[in-house]
């Protein structure tokens, strides 16, 4: 997860948006991570936890859950 919010920052200051997706078992995690980073605003959208063990299906099934939730992070400014 805390490379994933360093890449999701990374991007960010390149000038191209980007948001990190977790398990949502890294909820404070995340929050806690960006604002040691100093962008407690970074973009951030969660899956159920676990998927380590999910089929290719089952991760599938995942990601069309979160489509709109990723486009509304992407599409509101970094705060």
């Amino acid at each position: 997860m805390s490379c994933g919010l360093h890449d999701v920052l990374a991007f960010e200051r390149a000038g191209r948006p980007a948001v990190l997706v977790a398990s949502d078992v890294f909820v404070q995690a995340a929050a806690d991570q960006a604002v040691r980073l100093g962008a407690p605003g970074a973009r951030r959208v969660f899956v159920a936890h676990p998927i380590q063990d999910r089929s290719d299906e089952e991760m599938r099934a995942l990601a069309v859950g979160v489509v709109d939730e990723l486009v509304t992070a992407l599409s509101r400014p970094l705060t």
